[in-house]
């Protein structure tokens, strides 16, 4: 069965963090200053396409619910290996000397109209199958994406930070720090402003996830390996974009509809405080009659005042005090015929979905959420995309927004 759209996979087997292949003269795609990568090394490493010897693919990239935070994106590549060119003391296979760990692979899906990454991260270990009775073995290729590489690294003063800066100053900081190619991000400037930098020994991501938190924003990668900092304006700005359907009839066709009804992510108490403040505190006191007291205690913030914390905690707490039925994910079938492609393979997280559900007994759900994960599960005769939905994880007012822009409603900036 001919897949909706051409799946490639790459392997780079050249050093350091930046995807991209190199600068070719002449070339119509790779031969444009701006947009082509120069080689990072005069010695030659090879980029080998995998496409034609990879037989399944599993991508999971997505913010846990629960921890309330995005997480690795992983992906597993299986590739036959009937010449053993992945066995890394195979001196005859064109690999050898370059078959390390933290290569670099990408998945792309391409259509007549459209091209997409999928994934794109670094090895993380390569695993050999060879099943008695089968002549041909076959190597999964399990990868994750750069938060494996930030959470690797350690630092302790961050060179260049200092207090007054704002959220998207900091984080660019620490990207230098680690060395993570300026090519490969995209910042926001952010809108609370943060302290100097407190100079204990902690992972590089736990760095980056406390500058997200202080914004109250979203640090994440994007599947070409980019990684994008949203500020709180640009997040809740993202709500105001026309959601895409799914629905039963004339929508984007789904399955294997996820709900849920309960009080997991309900948070109607917050204390939260900063390095050197003091403890500042949020409650919803009809939450808390409503559903019990559901808290949260989060210390050693960076912002810079304890207003900004106090604003935070407020924020945090107006956001998650209330529950109602959740469709935590859905799963679209690629080959149905009714399923546009191009949408789908160019879905990704703060994309806004409307998915309508009628229930056995005609009643209606319909839930408009927006889209923080994505579950592929490809093989030569099947491609399927789980999406993991939420509700919005900060809420604003939006000035012409039907759902955002009513007073009294919607939860105003700060």
């Amino acid at each position: 069965m001919t897949l909706p759209a051409t799946i490639s996979v790459s392997f780079d087997f050249s050093q350091g963090a930046t995807f991209g292949l190199g600068f070719v003269i002449g070339d119509d795609k790779y031969g444009v200053i701006g947009t082509s990568a120069f080689g990072d090394s005069t010695v030659a490493t090879p980029t080998v396409d995998l496409s034609s010897v990879t037989r399944s693919i599993k991508i999971s990239r997505g913010r846990n619910i629960m921890r309330d935070t995005y997480e690795s994106g992983n992906c597993t590549v299986r590739v036959l290996d009937p010449e053993s060119y992945f066995n890394p003391q195979n001196a005859a296979s064109p690999y050898f000397g370059y078959l390390t760990p933290l290569r670099k692979i990408r998945v792309a899906a391409t259509t007549a109209t459209a091209q997409e990454f999928l994934f794109s991260g670094y090895v993380d270990t390569y695993k050999y199958y060879y099943p008695t009775g089968q002549e041909i073995g076959y190597v999964d290729i399990v990868c994750s994406d750069a938060f494996r590489l930030f959470q690797m690294a350690n630092v302790a003063t961050v060179t260049g930070a200092t207090a007054g800066q704002t959220t998207g100053t900091r984080i660019t900081k620490i990207l230098d720090q680690v060395s993570f190619p300026t090519s490969m991000r995209v910042t926001d400037t952010g809108s609370t402003t943060v302290q100097a930098d407190p100079a204990t020994a902690r992972t590089a991501l736990a760095a980056l996830k406390a500058a997200e938190f202080a914004e109250q924003g979203a640090f994440f990668m994007l599947p070409d390996g980019t990684a994008e900092f949203k500020d709180r304006s640009d997040v809740v700005n993202s709500l105001a974009a026309t959601p895409i359907e799914f629905n039963q009839t004339t929508g984007i066709p789904y399955s294997d509809l996820k709900y849920a009804f309960d009080d997991k992510l309900i948070v109607n108490q917050a204390s939260m405080t900063r390095i050197g403040g003091t403890a500042q505190t949020s409650v919803n006191a009809d939450s808390s009659a409503k559903y019990f007291p559901h808290g949260t205690t989060i210390t050693d913030m960076i912002p810079q005042t304890d207003a900004q914390v106090l604003d935070i905690a407020k924020i945090y707490v107006a956001t998650r005090a209330e529950t109602t039925i959740r469709i935590d994910a859905m799963t679209v079938d690629l080959l149905d015929t009714d399923v546009p492609t191009d949408t789908m393979i160019g879905l990704d997280y703060f994309d806004n979905v409307k998915i309508t559900n009628v229930q056995p007994d005609g009643s209606t759900i319909v839930k408009t959420l927006q889209v923080q994960g994505l579950a592929w599960d490809i093989t030569p005769n099947s491609m399927k995309c789980t999406v993991t939905t939420l509700e919005p994880i900060v809420e604003g007012f939006i000035i012409g927004s039907s759902t955002y822009g009513i007073i009294g409603q919607s939860i105003l900036g700060y």
